[in-house]
């Protein structure tokens, strides 16, 4: 299966039929060499197999986790998926529902570990056993700011909901709660734009820049 094809400004991107001779290197979808590269992808993995690119990518991945809670079908969640794989999250945790809105996504999935846990309890048994410090993000009182603190290099950072934030059970049992400084009216951010940020300041905290693609 070659995948959806992108488009910008009307025009496909992507590449064209492979041309020369054809490689051999078992990563290489034949299908995609003969009918070009349509995808979402950097150049790096264009005509890889989709197993490749995310063998390729399970060599490099962060140290972090990302969770939300999916209780509303939050159409923010497919774009925190999205942005966790642009900042090579180790695994995407959702929390509550099992089905969750993948149309932000933009077919990112396809790249990432995606984990489902039932409720809060089971995320922190998780946690526990990695040995990973949950780091909830919502602008409660008594939060740390997030530009004035170093996120734990192991972590979860655990996102709620668009609106309510975090539930009162993952309020309670976070290691530690960060909120983003804010200066206009609106009470909250887009929890999609929330956790884009919260991943770069761990970039920009823990991760080997040399190594951005």
């Amino acid at each position: 299966m070659t995948g959806p094809t992108e488009w910008v400004f009307g025009e496909p991107v992507g590449v064209g039929p492979w041309e020369g001779p054809v490689p051999t290197d078992p990563r290489y979808d034949p299908e995609l060499l003969a009918g070009g590269d349509r995808r979402n992808v950097v150049d790096k993995y264009r005509y890889w197999r989709r197993e490749a690119v995310v063998a390729d990518l399970d060599t490099r991945r962060h140290d972090f986790h990302v969770a939300i809670e999916n209780l509303q079908h939050d159409h923010n969640i497919g774009t925190v998926v999205r942005t966790a794989n642009a900042f090579l999250a180790r695994t995407v945790h959702i929390v509550g529902r099992r089905r969750w809105n993948r149309r932000g996504a933009m077919v990112t999935d396809r790249y990432q570990h995606i984990e489902h846990h039932p409720d809060i309890e089971s995320l922190v048994k998780f946690a526990g056993q990695e040995g990973l410090t949950v780091v909830g993000v919502d602008n409660t009182p008594g939060s740390a700011r997030l530009e004035t603190v170093k996120l734990p290099r192991h972590c979860v950072l655990l996102f709620g909901q668009e609106g309510p934030g975090l539930t009162d059970a993952a309020r309670k049992a976070v290691g530690i709660t960060v909120s983003i400084a804010q200066f206009g009216s609106t009470r909250s951010i887009n929890a999609g734009v929330a956790a884009g940020i919260v991943m770069h300041a761990w970039i920009r905290d823990h991760a080997d820049l040399d190594a951005a693609l």
